[in-house]
């Protein structure tokens, strides 16, 4: 029914998907379209909640740039997630979204430690990313670049190389 290319297509649609939903998602939170804070499921429920939890998350930095932080965390995230969603030169996108991931896990595991990030699985979202640019890669190619040719690197055929190049000489 499925063959590997099939599975490794919607493998890698679904990642997509999620990734971009999950951005969207924390961002629909902050604006309150999941609800005011303390309904269930909500993290946020307004800006205002969010740029508290930023400034908890980024500590060191001074009060006047958390705001600017939590509008640049929301513009990347709503970025990213359009990218993914379109999927042209999905590779940055995805590599993009790993950087991002990251960013976030490495902030609260700062600020928080280590339980905030894994409970939300943080770290596994950052990993799928950069897993996912890795194989889009790989779909994508290698344009412009000299194939890796793993016969040609064997010693023995270095060795008998330079030997037919002196010989030429």
């Amino acid at each position: 029914m499925f063959n590997q290319s099939h599975l490794g297509w919607l493998a890698v649609w679904l990642l997509r998907v999620a990734l971009a939903f999950s951005f969207l998602s924390a961002v629909a939170d902050r604006f309150g379209l999941w609800g005011p804070f303390g309904v269930g499921g909500v993290a946020w429920g307004d800006f205002e909640r969010f740029t508290a939890y930023t400034a908890r998350l980024l500590w060191f930095l001074p009060p006047s740039l958390v705001s600017p932080a939590a509008i640049l965390a929301t513009a990347a995230e709503v970025t990213v997630a359009g990218g993914l969603l379109v999927g042209w030169r999905l590779p940055c996108w995805a590599f993009a979204a790993a950087a991002l991931l990251l960013s976030f896990a490495l902030a609260m595991t700062g600020a928080l430690g280590v339980k905030a990030p894994t409970d939300y699985s943080v770290w596994t979202a950052a990993a799928a990313a950069f897993l996912l640019g890795v194989v889009a890669l790989r779909e994508q190619g290698t344009e412009g670049t000299r194939p890796f040719d793993a016969e040609a690197r064997k010693p023995e055929q270095y060795a008998q190389a330079r030997v037919t190049q002196k010989g030429a000489s």
